[in-house]
């Protein structure tokens, strides 16, 4: 470790190995994370930074920015950034700043009519960032003034599926990189293809770690949703965990004996033997929680405001073959997922109101439900600790037909990605 980092690591001691401890000890040892993860505000300052400036964070889906003329404004820690599409369809990013004198470009989603223009002296940008136009800058000609020298500054973005990343780091792997085996254990989905029905935005009294380590385990089923574990019972829980920057479980059946709520809208299709029958949970490091059942996806996109504080954006996305089904139709499942998340924000809410009132040492995992949230607190743990995103390590995957390690039986129908 560097003299600055040593340095930096003693006021802030989340920068070191050490305060890590419970999360580098193997499963079977491991803890929790300490409570200041969830509660200080020097914490979450170091998380914006050293996390989510340099992570592939998800700032929102295709549909946010669809065609030319479109932008988006998104943070990303500390850092607006704006996202459009440029002539040739492709994605554009940039840093929300004028390169005259650092002005904030927008201020929220609007429409830009092909150029980015800066509301203070009006100099404009084209849909590729290059400054085009800098009103009456020359009346009094300045030396070696070259508007190709003032483009805005470039921030990577990319889309999988329907997801879009943003990634501020350059020395960051790449998106695919990043996301691993995740987008060839998916690929049935054909998730490009898939349209947002509805989008809501919801403002929780939690830390952000809070909402994505529930979404990730399943010990909780039976006694916080107790509807839910009548079709997403605890016994049809799978590994679905390959290599890549995300924590994933598969429901196989997704039972509909005892509602079916969430069966009622027609299927995807073309979908293999596993995908029909299955539902796919995917926590993608860090902040989108991807739910994909054979007829419907829930997104949850999570923006951490402070550090008890999350806005939460919840879209629904169907197939385009069912895109237009009628109110009646989609009613059942929006309401479905909608007192779901009512119960998980509730628990998550008092999470956070016990880890800031009590702030107790960290307890066990369970080795059987908890293994998620392992790997979880180690990928914070190495953004929070390594000094160049170059040297980040993927975590590697389960083994295919490894469906026991933790002693869950073998799925009866696994993905193909997990047949020996």
């Amino acid at each position: 470790m560097s003299t600055t980092s040593a340095s930096r690591a003693a006021a802030a001691p989340w920068l070191a190995d050490d305060f890590w401890a419970g999360s580098r000890a193997s499963l079977a040892a491991s803890t929790g994370l300490n409570p200041a993860c969830y509660t200080s505000g020097a914490f979450f300052e170091d998380e914006q930074q050293q996390l989510f400036e340099r992570a592939w964070v998800c700032v929102g889906i295709a549909a946010d920015v669809a065609r030319p003329g479109r932008m988006i404004v998104r943070q990303m820690g500390s850092k607006s950034i704006v996202i459009t599409r440029d002539n040739d369809d492709q994605l554009q990013g940039f840093l929300n700043t004028c390169r005259h004198r650092g002005t904030e470009l927008a201020d929220k989603d609007c429409e830009i009519q092909g150029t980015i223009r800066c509301p203070y002296h009006r100099w404009g940008y084209n849909l590729q960032g290059w400054l085009i136009a800098s009103p009456q800058f020359e009346a009094v000609p300045r030396d070696n003034f070259d508007k190709a020298d003032y483009g805005l500054l470039p921030v990577r973005v990319e889309r999988w599926g329907v997801l879009l990343f943003a990634c501020l780091d350059p020395e960051t792997p790449p998106l695919l990189e990043w996301l691993g085996d995740l987008p060839e254990r998916m690929a049935g989905y054909n998730l490009e293809t898939w349209c947002k029905r509805e989008e809501q935005t919801l403002e929780i009294n939690a830390n952000w770690k809070l909402i994505t380590e529930n979404f990730q385990e399943y010990y909780h089923l039976k006694w916080v949703h107790p509807e839910l574990s009548k079709v997403s019972k605890v016994t049809d829980h799978y590994r679905y965990q390959g290599a890549g920057m995300y924590c994933g479980q598969t429901t196989t059946p997704v039972s509909g004996d005892e509602r079916d709520d969430w069966l009622r809208l027609p299927p995807m299709p073309a979908l293999d033997e596993s995908d029909v029958c299955s539902g796919r949970f995917a926590a993608i490091f860090p902040n989108v929680l991807l739910s994909v059942l054979p007829n419907h996806v829930f997104v949850m996109r999570l923006d951490p405001t402070a550090p008890g504080l999350t806005t939460e954006t919840c879209t629904f996305l169907l197939p385009p073959e069912s895109i237009d089904v009628d109110e009646a139709a989609f009613a059942p499942t929006r309401k479905f997922w909608l007192e779901v998340n009512a119960e998980d924000i509730d628990i998550v809410e008092r999470g956070q109101r016990g880890l800031t009132a009590g702030a107790g040492p960290a307890g066990p995992l369970s080795p059987r439900f908890e293994e998620p949230l392992h790997r979880f607190h180690n990928m914070a743990a190495d953004l929070l600790t390594v000094e160049s995103t170059a040297n980040l390590e993927i975590p590697a995957g389960d083994r295919p037909g490894d469906d026991d390690r933790l002693g869950t039986p073998p799925n009866p129908t696994p993905p193909t990605i997990d047949r020996p």
